[in-house]
């Protein structure tokens, strides 16, 4: 899959934000319940929504905190393999926080943002140093009133593939 091209014809067009969505559910099977859609996508930001369906709630009919974490670091996640080659980095969560300031009783919207510089300093360049780096992403979540609902930091650890050693 060109995800690149896909990538670049889901920023104007929403009939390919819709392909992208679909893509983004089925890649990890775990997701696809969660029906997450993307909202708006670019070589710099992804948002992405998380829909206030019962299959989302809690036993208090509002978003789970748990499909809110789970929206923080698809979020983040996705963004970086936009961004970085998954044929030459791999990526793997190593840490989840979540600090939650208000219930959520309607869709959610997680906005991750990152650009060339961010990059550079914090991925590309140390891992010419090191074997490998964590990187920690913050992903702000709200509801579609704008109430800030949580906000999420993906700890992601980022090697090169020729540094990973499976024996």
């Amino acid at each position: 899959m060109d995800l690149a091209g896909l990538v670049q014809k889901a920023e104007k067009s929403s009939l390919y934000r819709r392909i992208l969505s679909w893509s983004l559910n089925r890649m990890v099977p775990f997701n696809k319940p969660h029906r997450f859609k993307i909202k708006a996508v670019s070589q710099e930001q992804l948002q992405v929504i998380l829909p206030y369906r019962k299959r989302n709630l809690n036993h208090l009919k509002g978003l789970h905190a748990c499909a809110l974490a789970t929206l923080a670091e698809v979020s983040s996640g996705f963004l970086l393999v936009i961004r970085l080659n998954p044929k030459k980095y791999r990526l793997i969560l190593q840490k989840l926080e979540v600090e939650y300031h208000y219930q959520g009783k309607m869709d959610a919207v997680s906005e991750f943002t990152i650009d060339e510089l961010w990059l550079e300093k914090k991925v590309i360049t140390p891992l010419q140093n090191q074997d490998s780096i964590v990187l920690p992403c913050e992903v702000k979540i709200h509801d579609t009133e704008g109430n800030h609902l949580a906000t999420g930091t993906a700890h992601w650890q980022i090697k090169n593939w020729q540094k990973v050693k499976t024996r």
